[in-house]
């Protein structure tokens, strides 16, 4: 991309760094145990008010995806055996730092022959068990649409199970990697028909309409999903997949009115959402 291609950034998606004592507390426990973040891998914009409001996202089963979407800035390759210690240093972390609410994302274990899904089920196995009257958010991939990899994991009844649809379906083959927008929803469904909470997410910025926007709400509602983020893309490198717009914050705030008269109980719509943004809101 050339130079006078590139469109800049509008003023109000400047953002804050993490700062003060309790997220500089956060930000140290996390280096001391090497502990894998979205928080910081995904480059959030939020972290520092996740943080100081005592939340926290962890990614677990190592910090090298197997998949190599467009618009990730997750590194993609060939990743190492699953590490059951990470669960543990997770465990002790949000225990040390007296965290409210926990959100445990993971990146894709394509190599895998159950996707990491066993992995998943002894991480919320543990949170149940070592940090009871901790609330906590699954953000899962789609396990390529094999849901039976989701019944133990659900049989342990987490507070919210969320999976991004990340785009509308006519830019999924171009955006993400492996995953298809039918077996996002699938996954959806699937989650939400055990009464446990379903979340999902989008960016916007992509080159999406509006009518396509819509219509991934309708899809989302459809599958039973009563929780959606919106958020503004932001391309990591120029490597990744190139921002075509930047949408208004009154855009954003009139998509989260028309997400709620559809019918969602909860949705977060703003330029620097992100889907653990304000997670502790979505359990009840």
């Amino acid at each position: 991309m050339s130079e006078e291609t590139i469109i800049r950034k509008p003023e109000w998606l400047k953002i804050k760094l993490p700062k003060g004592v309790k997220a500089s507390k956060v930000l140290g426990c996390l280096n001391g145990r090497h502990l894998n973040t979205i928080c910081s891998s995904g480059m959030c914009p939020n972290r520092g008010e996740c943080w100081t409001n005592g939340t926290a996202t962890f990614m677990i089963g190592g910090s090298i995806c197997t998949r190599n979407c467009k618009f990730c800035n997750v590194s993609s390759g060939k990743p190492s055996p699953l590490n059951e210690k990470e669960i543990d240093d997770i465990i002790k972390s949000v225990k040390e730092l007296k965290l409210r609410h926990v959100v445990i994302t993971s990146v894709d274990r394509d190599d895998l022959p159950d996707f990491g899904a066993s992995h998943w089920t002894k991480m919320a196995a543990a949170m149940n068990q070592e940090c009871p009257d901790v609330t906590y958010e699954l953000l899962i991939p789609d396990f390529q649409g094999k849901t039976e990899f989701l019944d133990p994991i659900i049989a342990l009844h987490p507070n919210v199970i969320s999976h991004n649809l990340e785009t509308v379906e006519r830019l999924t083959p171009e955006v993400r990697s492996v995953a298809t927008y039918k077996n996002s929803l699938k996954i959806i469904k699937y989650i939400s028909q055990t009464g446990i909470n379903a979340k999902s997410g989008i960016m916007l910025g992509l080159g999406e309409t509006r009518d396509e926007i819509l219509k991934t709400m309708d899809d989302l509602l459809e599958a039973g999903c009563s929780i959606m983020t919106i958020g503004q893309y932001l391309q990591p490198s120029r490597n990744h997949y190139p921002v075509k717009e930047y949408i208004h914050p009154d855009i954003f705030a009139e998509y989260g009115e028309i997400g709620k008269e559809k019918g969602f109980r909860h949705i977060e719509s703003h330029p620097l959402v992100r889907s653990s943004y304000h997670a502790e809101r979505h359990v009840n």
